[in-house]
């Protein structure tokens, strides 16, 4: 059975660029992105777009466009990020055929770099602001991150692949529900998640110099504010990562109180991203793009090692070192 993407051909792109009164100058050409289909182009008057095509399925049209709409009310509200383009209608999410499909400037720049202060002070003080606006409403729509009912699907999907011979299996199973003991424990209170980014990593951030823009609101949900900051710091160094951090929060606090109490939530979330990045590999395996961007998930080393460093997070769980010495 042909993936719905199959059908996703250069006419088909240009002529939905076209149909919402855009004229690109030349065919758009992929950027990547897997989970959608994101590519660029030039238009007649040499403006750069991006066009983002909807993986067919995952999303109700009601979460696409509570994603728009939070990017239309950061811009509003001075936040750097990109808002989607509206036809005059004031229609952002648009319709082709079978897709569903949203059109942004292009944003240009580089990833922030971590050892820098100076960067680490903008970024802080950009999701500050992020976080400020977020928190004056909440999704309807979108999901809310959960840690054990996001690491149970995830384990699933994994188990019902056919990557893992029986005894990975067997082994994975058993860190999964050694980890899952560790999550059950985790407070968490949803009463006081906001709207966060969701996917909060170098690669979704591009700027110059200290100026910094956030992209890719396709994973926002409901969370706990310190989702969009654990991935911004470094793994296996303490110092570091305190380091790092300290700038962080001054950025951040210029704007608003940083969650120093959420401090203990990272190392949990960094397990259920773990297991659920493996679980989304295995899931999209349908997707010609997957298999093409990412062979080494049928090889047992793969697997051998995913196992391990669940294992490794395991003993993170169970020795919280980010803690030790202090936040800052």
């Amino acid at each position: 059975m042909a993936h719905p993407f199959s059908s996703l051909s250069p006419d088909l792109v240009m002529s939905a660029i076209e149909s919402v009164g855009i004229w690109p100058a030349g065919e758009p050409f992929a950027l990547n992105s897997y989970e959608n289909r994101v590519l660029m182009f030039r238009d007649e008057e040499g403006e750069r777009w991006v066009v983002k095509f909807y993986r067919p399925g995952r999303w109700a049209d009601a979460a696409i466009q509570e994603e728009h709409d939070f990017l239309k009310e950061l811009a509003l509200a001075g936040v750097p990020v990109i808002a989607p383009w509206c036809s005059a209608d004031g229609v952002s999410l648009h319709h082709f055929q079978t897709f569903r499909f949203a059109l942004f400037p292009q944003c240009v720049g580089q990833a922030p770099e971590l050892d820098n202060p100076a960067h680490l002070f903008a970024l802080g003080n950009v999701l500050g602001r992020l976080h400020d606006v977020a928190a004056r409403q909440r999704f309807q729509h979108r999901e809310s991150l959960s840690l054990t009912d996001g690491v149970t699907d995830a384990a699933q999907r994994v188990l019902a692949s056919p990557h893992l011979d029986k005894y990975q299996s067997r082994a994975y199973q058993a860190v999964v529900e050694k980890l899952m003991g560790h999550l059950e424990h985790v407070q968490l209170s949803p009463d006081a998640y906001l709207r966060a980014h969701g996917d909060c990593h170098l690669g979704n951030i591009l700027g110059r110099d200290d100026d910094f823009t956030l992209v890719d609101f396709d994973d926002c949900l409901m969370a706990p504010a310190i989702q969009d900051v654990w991935m911004l710091l470094p793994v296996d160094d303490p110092e570091l990562w305190r380091g790092q951090l300290g700038e962080l929060i001054e950025g951040y606090e210029e704007v608003r109180a940083f969650p120093e109490h959420e401090l203990a939530l990272i190392e949990p979330l960094r397990a259920y991203r773990l297991i659920r990045h493996a679980a989304w590999l295995v899931s999209r395996w349908d997707d010609p793009a997957f298999p093409a961007a990412f062979p080494w998930v049928t090889e047992r080393g793969y697997w051998d090692q995913h196992i391990r460093l669940l294992e490794q997070q395991g003993l993170q769980l169970e020795s919280p070192l980010w803690l030790a010495g202090g936040n800052r």
